[in-house]
């Protein structure tokens, strides 16, 4: 109910007090005309008589403006601030005055607890912040901006400030200011944004060789056999290079499309090293390394899918014979155990190469990451291995664990939990 409404049979009262007490001046003012020396006290008693009927209507009057003006519906009711108090996200409301008038529950963990009656330039020095609520106040419309709290853990918030309407043509005099948590997708922009740049990067350096070496060939080598066996072998190497990046990305890809979908397929961790390490006997012989199989007795079974496990410990091995090539061997181990209570298989590959500096560890499975930029490439590594590892694992609810010291190898072993 509008608060004119509520206050009209007051006003009607006021009015009938009113008619009364014109009804008795003017008895009052004919009966002294008639008889002046006979009833003088009439005339000063109607006036008191008016005074005290006319005093209460005119207080009665000016209140309901006076509570109107102080206590508006659309902020202070109960429902309303129900409303405001159950909403998960951010919200404080303000005045014109840019003066804090109350703040809901959410809004206590990312932004703190702020003083009511208290101007929230205060609390918010960010010059674009308060323009966008001035802003609002002055046109009457909605406002949006952004803002980067950087205040214990940063974290970023796109704001709105909404006039909150009044039903009297009167212009808002609360506002809402609403923080919604955007943390999350600048987070995953970023990533995107590093991941195109790098992959650009990545790939343009090798079709720029191929541009040079094509436009070399054209021209000052045209008729030189040597240097076109030369140079159309680094071609070959360039265009390898190019393919592999290409395959590593599309297989990121589609990892990254299935990572939410559950797997079930029962898969034998010990046959899955076995045939990986039979794959990639080949190569280890090349860079005279020895792989050993040390698979324990019990069965390690897991809930997974098969090819991508292969690829899984495919990327680990292949690693394991690049890097760690001065160890002389490499060793696929199975244990199974507890953790938690609960019954767990690692599947750990071992190598007895140079090592990891402690500071690299925590960044391998980071795209494009690498720890020396220039052996990597001279391995034809890509950059995207261990993130293709990574994104399997956590589909399959699994772990990468890395265990390694300067000069004394590596171990990456994958946790899984065990099947019955």
């Amino acid at each position: 109910m509008r608060s004119s409404e509520k206050h009209k049979p007051s006003e009607a009262r006021a009015r009938r007090r009113k008619r009364v007490a014109l009804v008795l001046l003017a008895g009052a003012v004919g009966i002294g005309l008639l008889h002046p020396e006979t009833f003088p006290e009439l005339a000063i008693l109607s006036a008191l008589v008016l005074a005290v009927l006319f005093w209460p209507a005119k207080a009665r009057r000016i209140e309901p403006e006076t509570i109107e003006v102080r206590r508006d519906p659309a902020l202070l009711d109960p429902g309303a601030q129900d409303i405001v108090t159950a909403l998960a996200e951010p919200v404080l409301v303000v005045d014109r005055n840019l003066t804090l008038k109350f703040q809901n529950p959410a809004s206590l963990a990312p932004l703190g607890p702020l003083r009511s009656d208290e101007s929230i330039t205060l609390r918010f020095r960010a010059p674009h912040v308060i323009s966008a609520i001035e802003d609002a106040i002055a046109t009457g419309q909605r406002t949006s901006t952004l803002f980067d709290e950087r205040r214990g853990a940063e974290r970023s918030f796109q704001i709105e400030v909404l006039p909150i309407p009044r039903h009297d043509g009167v212009p808002p005099v609360f506002f809402l200011i609403i923080f919604y948590d955007r943390t999350a997708a600048r987070a995953t922009e970023r990533i995107r944004t590093d991941f195109v740049a790098n992959a650009s990067h990545e790939l343009r350096t090798p079709l720029a060789s191929l541009i040079g070496f094509i436009e070399t060939l054209q021209g000052p080598a045209k008729d030189d056999a040597g240097a076109r066996e030369r140079f159309l072998e680094i071609m070959r190497d360039q265009a390898g290079r190019m393919s592999r990046l290409i395959d590593d990305l599309l297989s990121l890809s589609r990892i990254e499309m299935k990572r939410h979908l559950p797997v079930s397929e029962p898969v034998d961790l010990g046959d899955t090293l076995k045939k990986v390490g039979d794959q990639l006997a080949p190569l280890a012989r090349q860079m005279s390394l020895v792989i050993e199989l040390d698979l324990g007795a019990e069965p390690a079974r897991v809930a997974g899918d098969a090819d991508e496990l292969i690829q899984v410990f495919s990327n680990l091995v292949e690693n394991a014979c690049k890097y760690g090539r001065s160890g002389g061997r490499v060793i696929l181990r199975l244990r199974t155990g507890e953790e938690h209570g609960r019954p767990i298989v690692d599947a750990s590959v071992v190598d007895f190469g140079p090592g990891i500096p402690i500071e690299h560890q925590p960044r391998l499975t980071e795209r494009f990451y690498r720890v020396d930029v220039g052996s990597s490439r001279a391995m034809k590594g890509t950059g995207l291995g261990l993130a293709i590892v990574r994104n399997i694992l956590l589909r399959h609810k699994a772990r990468l664990l890395v265990q390694s010291e300067p000069g004394h190898g590596a171990t990456f072993t994958t946790r899984f939990g065990r099947l019955s």
